[in-house]
Order: C-alpha cells, then structure tokens, then sequence
C-alpha cells in the first residue's frame, strides 16, 4: 500500500512538472506569458482539489524559484552601466518617488488605508518587474540603447521599492526596525565573507562549484530575510548584488556563465512559484466586481506610467518621440512585483478579496501590454543553413 501511494505521488509530480514545463511553453506563441500560464493552472487546480490543499514540496519548489529569479536579478546589477547613466536614472527615481508619495497618499485620503498598507498598494502598482522585463526585451523590437535604458530603470525602480519594502515590513515599532536593520547591516558584512571564505577553501578544489555555492547562499539569505518578515526576494536580491560587487576578486561567481546557470535554474522553479500563487487565490477575488476595479486600474495606471516615462525620455534626454513611448511600454509590466505585494497586503494587512482580485487583473493586463504592442510577430517558417544555400541552390522563399 505505501509503494502504491508513493508510486501515485510521484506521478503526479512528474505530470504537474511537464504540465507547468510545457503547456505555458507552447501558450507562448499566442503571446501568453509563461508565468500567467502557470498562474492560471494553479487556479484550475484550486478548484479541483479544493482550497484547502497545500503540498510542502511545492511549496520548496516555490521557494527555489522566487529566491534564484531575484537572485538573477541582482547579478544583473552592473554598476558601471548605472553610473553611466546615472543623471537620467536618478531624475527617473525622483520622479517615481514622488509618484509613489502621490499614490499613498490617494490611498489614504480617498480609500482610508492606513499610510504603510497605501504605500504597499502604490508600490504593487507603480513598480516594474524586473525579472520579468529583462527576460523578454529580446522579443520587444527594441535598439541597443533602449534595451539599455529599459534595463536600467527597471534595476533602478526594482532597488528603490526593495528598500521601501523593508522599511515598510519592519516599521511596526523603532526596536523592530533597528534590530532588522543592524540584521541586515550584518548580511551585507557576512556575505562577502562566507563567499570569501569558500572561494579559499572549496572553489580551488572543486572547479565549476560557484553556482552551487552561490545557489546556496542566495537561498540562505532568501531564508534570513523571510524570517525577519521581510521576503524571500529582499535577502536573495542582497546575495546576487554582492556577488558581482565580488565580481573581480571572485570572478566565476557573476561569470557568463555562471550568470546563465542561475537564469536557466530560475527558469526552471519560477513556475513552480506561480502556479503555487495561482493555489492561494480565493474564490472570491475572482468576481466580476474584482475584475471591473483591475480594469479601473489599468486604464488609469498604465496610461499614467506610460506618459510619467515618456515625458521624462522626451523632454529631459531628448529622445524621439517613438523611441521614448517604446521604452515607457516596455516598463509597464508589474507581474510578480504586483503578485508578492498583493500577496503581502491579504495576508499581514487583510485587504479585501476584491482589490486583491483586481490587482491580480491588473498585474495581467499590464503584463501583456508591450508583448501585444511591442513584440515581434514569432516566425515559424524552419531555417535553411547558409551554407546548404550556396552548395544547392536552395530556393528559401520555396521553402
């Protein structure tokens, strides 16, 4: 009997791997973004297994892909390219301060949340998503240059509301704030010096182990900051970061190659983490009335951000009117940044299933926006070796 519930569970989980693998996969070509895929399975799951089920080991798997994505993320952090274009990024955080100031305090004078909360909800909506943007700018039609400064002001906005997070998580009272300030006072110093000192000790004698070593600090770190009541992403973003500020004592730690390690392992768990936040969605915030206000949102929000960016690349860089609208609908996606604060505010601040729902709507449709305007139309038509053209003759409009 327990081989038989074994042998059970462990099809399920190879079926719930290739369906999570696969199937949002192949929704791609209809421009469905694999993560909205893998969140609209774990709804549908929901409502076949019931809303109160909860399984440990996805729950793990959920962990490892929310933790490497931000991870990645901070790996993604150049510095030099930030000082590079630093004036216009720091006008763009000045403005997006002031927008986040306006949205709390929207919030708090028209909807009566009080000003932590309010600023939760204007973060959940103003911030892009880094991770999510940066894996998709190749399909996006964009130039060099944009793709730059859509990378850099995703990286920047992404470390702003890091910070407003934690300052926000831990402001119940000055002793908290203090304690999980000088905790991460101490990860900052900490880090550098376990990476050190298994850079001595273990990397010498075991070529190729700096994306163990770096998974396993990320995930630790991710595990630190959870506990502080921050989140997973706050302690793994911090581990990324400081392993490319290492990047020329430890250079294997934020190589090409360890960098594409990390994307694909993260590639591979992040569904995991949607689908398990697909389970957590009640019923009730997927009503008509939740869908209504998510498409209130949207049509104010999303417009708003879009003419915030472009003004600031029109007027203050002087961009072409097309380039700057380009880059501004290339950073309206706010999927998990929408999904984890959302997350967030039901659980430790109870909002109400409704504007729960409709931030979920909202986070989708803004999402999709830049893949239905901006991407480029995916080719199927098979590829005919240059070479196979010159030998043969191939006629390639034939084929």
């Amino acid at each position: 009997m327990p081989t038989h519930l074994s042998l059970t569970s462990n099809l399920a989980y190879l079926g719930l791997i290739f369906g999570l693998i696969v199937i949002p996969r192949a929704l791609q070509r209809f421009r469905l973004p694999a993560p909205l895929s893998c969140f609209a399975l774990g709804m549908l799951a929901t409502r076949l297994l019931g809303p109160s089920y909860h399984d440990s080991t996805l729950v793990l798997l959920a962990t490892l892909g929310i933790s490497s994505l931000f991870l990645f993320a901070g790996l993604e952090v150049d510095l030099d390219s930030l000082r590079r274009g630093r004036w216009p990024l720091l006008a763009h955080l000045a403005f997006s301060g002031g927008i986040l100031a306006a949205g709390t305090w929207v919030a708090m004078r028209y909807a009566g949340y009080p000003w932590n909360s309010g600023l939760l909800l204007a973060l959940a909506v103003f911030t892009p998503s880094t991770g999510f943007i940066l894996e998709s700018l190749a399909s996006l039609g964009l130039d060099e240059d944009e793709r730059y400064w859509v990378t850099i002001k995703a990286i920047g906005s992404e470390i702003l509301a890091l910070a407003v997070v934690f300052v926000v998580l831990q402001s119940d009272s000055a002793q908290h704030l203090g304690v999980s300030s000088l905790t991460m006072l101490g990860m900052m110093i900490g880090i550098p010096l376990v990476f050190g000192v298994l850079g001595r000790v273990i990397v010498p004698y075991a070529p190729g182990s700096e994306f163990s070593l770096l998974v396993m600090v990320g995930l630790i770190a991710a595990y630190v900051t959870d506990d502080l009541g921050v989140h997973y992403l706050v302690g793994a973003f911090l581990a990324g970061f400081i392993a490319r500020l290492l990047r020329r004592r430890m250079p294997g730690l934020a190589s090409p190659e360890n960098l594409r390690a990390i994307q694909l392992f993260a590639s591979f768990f992040i569904p995991f983490y949607f689908f398990g936040a697909g389970m957590g969605v009640p019923a009730e915030a997927l009503q008509w009335e939740a869908l209504r206000w998510g498409l209130m949102l949207t049509g104010v929000i999303v417009p708003l951000r879009i003419a915030i960016v472009w003004c600031q690349r029109r007027f203050i860089t002087g961009e072409t009117a097309t380039g700057s609208l380009k880059v501004a609908t290339a950073l309206t996606p706010t999927l998990i940044f929408t999904l984890v604060i959302a997350t967030i505010l039901r659980d430790r601040f109870g909002i109400g299933d409704t504007l729960y729902g409709a931030l979920l709507a909202y986070a989708a449709l803004a999402t999709l926006l830049p893949l239905f305007v901006l991407a480029k139309q995916p080719d199927f038509t098979p590829a005919v070796p240059a070479g196979l053209v010159e030998r043969e003759g191939v006629d390639v409009d034939a084929v």
